[in-house]
C-alpha cells in the first residue's frame, strides 16, 4: 500500500483530520465512568475545566487570557468565564494579577490522577498495539516539531505535549494527538477569519460552497507539518490510526 499510494500534504491533511480525531476521542474517553468519578472527586465541573488544558498546566506553564480565549473560541464567553472562575474558586487554578492562570497543588493532584487513569485505560484499550504506537509516536514527534513553524496562538499554548521519561507510550500518543489537533484548530480559525467571519458566524454557517471553501483553506494551512513525513510515512500513519482499537 505504501509503495502504490501517495498523498500530497494538503490532501493528507484532509484525510488525517478525522483519523486523528477518532483516535484522540477514543483515547480520551477510554476511562469511561471512571473518568467521571475522578472528575467528581476533584470538584466536578471545576475540575473538568482543566481537562482541555492538561498538557500546559501539567508542565507548569502559565496561560494568558488571550491563550485561554483562543483555546475556547467556540464557547459562550459567559460560560467560559464562569468555568474559569469556578476552577479558581475551587482552588484548582490560581490567577495572577496579570490575568495568567496556572495549576495549584490540588490542580496538579487532579491532573496526576487523570494521567494515571488514562495510563490504566489505554493499557487495556490499546494493548497489543505497541509497534503501531511506537511508529505513530515517532511520526508525530517529527510532525509536531515541524508544526512549531506554523502553529498559531492555541498551538503555542498547548505545545509541546506534556510527557516525562516515565510517560507510557500510549499516554504519550494521546497527548501528542491532542496537541496536533490544536494546529488544525488555529488553521481553521485563520481560514474563517480570512473569510471575514466571526466564531459565532462560523458555527452557524450551513453546509455549502462557503463552508467547503473554508475547509479547503484549513487543509492548505494545516498541511505544512505533514511535509516532514515521506509519502509512505503518511500512508502508514493513516493505516496505524485507523487500526487502533
Amino acid at each position: 500500500m505504501t509503495d502504490s499510494v501517495e498523498f500530497p500534504p494538503t490532501t493528507f491533511a484532509a484525510l488525517a483530520a478525522p483519523a486523528v480525531d477518532r483516535a484522540f476521542v477514543s483515547g480520551i474517553r477510554a476511562p469511561g465512568p471512571k473518568g467521571r468519578d475522578v472528575v467528581m472527586a476533584h470538584g466536578g465541573a471545576a475540575a473538568g475545566f482543566l481537562i482541555d488544558l492538561r498538557n500546559p498546566l501539567a508542565a507548569g506553564r502559565r496561560l494568558s487570557r488571550d491563550e485561554l480565549a483562543a483555546l475556547n473560541r467556540y464557547r459562550d464567553p459567559a460560560a467560559f468565564h464562569e468555568g474559569l472562575a469556578a476552577s479558581v474558586a475551587h482552588g484548582l487554578l490560581t490567577e495572577a494579577p496579570d490575568g495568567t492562570v496556572a495549576a495549584t497543588v490540588p490542580g496538579h493532584a487532579f491532573l496526576r490522577d487523570l494521567f494515571a487513569l488514562h495510563r490504566e485505560a489505554l493499557t487495556a484499550q490499546w494493548g497489543g498495539q505497541e509497534a503501531r504506537i511506537d511508529r505513530l509516536n515517532g511520526a508525530l514527534a517529527r510532525t509536531l516539531a515541524a508544526a512549531a513553524q506554523t502553529g498559531g496562538i492555541a498551538w503555542r499554548a498547548q505545545a509541546p505535549p506534556y510527557e516525562t521519561d516515565q510517560t507510557p507510550p500510549a499516554v504519550r500518543l494521546l497527548n501528542r494527538l491532542s496537541t496536533l489537533r490544536w494546529h488544525r484548530a488555529d488553521a481553521h480559525a485563520a481560514a474563517w477569519q480570512a473569510a471575514g467571519l466571526t466564531a459565532d458566524e462560523m458555527v452557524a454557517l450551513p453546509p455549502g460552497p462557503a463552508r467547503d471553501q473554508i475547509e479547503q483553506e484549513t487543509n492548505a494551512r494545516n498541511a505544512a507539518p505533514f511535509a516532514a513525513l515521506s509519502a509512505a510515512e503518511r500512508v502508514t500513519m493513516l493505516a496505524d490510526l485507523a487500526a487502533l482499537p
